[in-house]
């Protein structure tokens, strides 16, 4: 799974969100040929990334190339289910990262237009947001 290999700080406050911001990185194909676009605006977490990468992966039986193109580097932390108030914030839990509708997440080349699409059809089951396949133009 992505993880930051070093941070500044340990603990982050959590972002507000307001749901209706729209990406200005990130939001056309730089490195392949296809690309899967989000759509709504949403967190994902590593777990979810690997799983759509693992997925993406095994359709394509490693041929081609995939790019990500998010990196979770924001900690979430949690306390147990009956921890009492008053006693911290918590240990890191997981990371992620927040994700504006129109940013590309992934890309692929070297893979038939067919093989791309039912790759990130794979992929996107395993997101929690709407996405788009896309073509560089």
């Amino acid at each position: 799974m992505l993880l930051p290999k070093k941070m500044k700080f340990r603990k982050w406050h959590k972002r507000r969100t307001k749901g209706d911001r729209i990406a200005t990185s990130k939001t056309t194909i730089c490195f392949g040929t296809y690309g899967l676009k989000a759509m709504t605006e949403s967190w994902i977490t590593s777990r979810q990334i690997e799983a759509a990468r693992r997925a993406m992966t095994r359709y394509v039986k490693r041929g081609g190339k995939i790019w990500i193109r998010i990196f979770p580097d924001h900690p979430i932390t949690s306390h147990g289910a009956e921890a009492p108030m008053g006693k911290g914030k918590g240990g890191v839990d997981y990371f992620m990262t927040p994700v504006r509708a129109g940013t590309v997440m992934f890309e692929i080349d070297g893979v038939t237009e067919e093989q791309a699409r039912e790759a990130f059809r794979l992929a996107m089951h395993k997101l929690p947001l709407k996405t788009k396949f896309i073509k560089r133009i």
